[in-house]
């Protein structure tokens, strides 16, 4: 590694430290003692995507592995659904300057999800997160980390009301129903998505935004433009009241199922008749 690229990785870690410390590095850590993300002995694959997001949680997690109490390993994993020539070649540069020694692994996802008719982004991050499994097992490792943040946390589970009619969240982790022993951890749950975009630009870094070929070519389709409406309804929403985004994350945490006329537990549904009058 060039010099000047070693002395850009060490400012732009000392910026998640200094510059960035109360925007990135406390709710990181406050996410993986909150939720119990890491115990000792854990090997986590950190799946990078070559976004933002998955760039930063890499970091994140290569700092918390210098600084932790207890030892766990880490492997920086990449998956190449069928990145265009030139989205592979910005996702290795950018592992490069941030010098994370990722390990790529190749597959046709997007050509497989390309030939669906019905519901291909559905079809592709099946795909994508059963191979992502698959392959962290294969190294050994019992976790995969993903870099979904606050942000997304909100807005799936607002998507959910609005176009799935349930209040459905999107948990810090989760146990795999189909690999046994393989854990979903996601250690940025608590950070904002502007954080992340301000840490980026600071730094001077440009990530991948959507190297998808399903939405190269058609930004309209449907899952695409329902995520866009509701990140937009929130950033709307904002300007009257700019703490909507942590009074709906706030929320997930203090549900009120006795104020439900109905729930589902386990994949039963219940009814508020069941214990009423009782």
């Amino acid at each position: 590694m060039k010099e000047r690229d070693m002395d850009r990785r060490l400012l732009i870690e000392r910026s998640i430290h200094k510059r960035f410390r109360k925007e990135l590095w406390t709710p990181f850590i406050h996410a993986i003692k909150r939720y119990e993300l890491l115990a000792p002995g854990d090997r986590v694959a950190v799946c990078v995507s070559g976004g933002k997001d998955s760039m930063l949680l890499a970091v994140l997690m290569r700092l918390l592995q210098r600084f932790s109490d207890f030892p766990f390993e880490v492997r920086f994993l990449v998956m190449d659904p069928g990145y265009s020539p030139a989205n592979r070649e910005k996702l290795e540069e950018n592992a490069r300057i941030l010098e994370l020694p990722v390990e790529v692994f190749e597959t046709d996802i997007f050509a497989a999800a390309d030939g669906a008719e019905k519901n291909p982004c559905y079809l592709c991050a099946r795909m994508r997160r059963g191979s992502l499994y698959s392959r962290a097992q294969a190294l050994g490792c019992n976790k995969i980390a993903l870099g979904h943040h606050l942000n997304d946390v909100i807005e799936t589970t607002v998507m959910a009301m609005f176009y799935g009619s349930q209040l459905q969240a999107m948990l810090p982790k989760l146990h795999s129903d189909n690999f046994p022993g393989m854990e979903l951890i996601r250690p940025m749950y608590c950070i904002f998505e502007k954080d992340v975009v301000a840490w980026a630009c600071y730094n001077r870094l440009s990530f991948l935004t959507c190297a998808c070929r399903l939405t190269e070519r058609s930004e309209n389709r449907e899952e695409v433009s329902k995520r866009r409406f509701v990140k937009q309804m929130i950033r709307d929403l904002k300007t009257t009241e700019p703490d909507i985004e942590r009074r709906i994350f706030a929320s997930l945490h203090t549900v009120n199922i006795q104020t439900f006329p109905g729930w589902k537990e386990d994949g039963q549904e219940h009814s508020f008749l069941e214990k009423y009058g009782k």
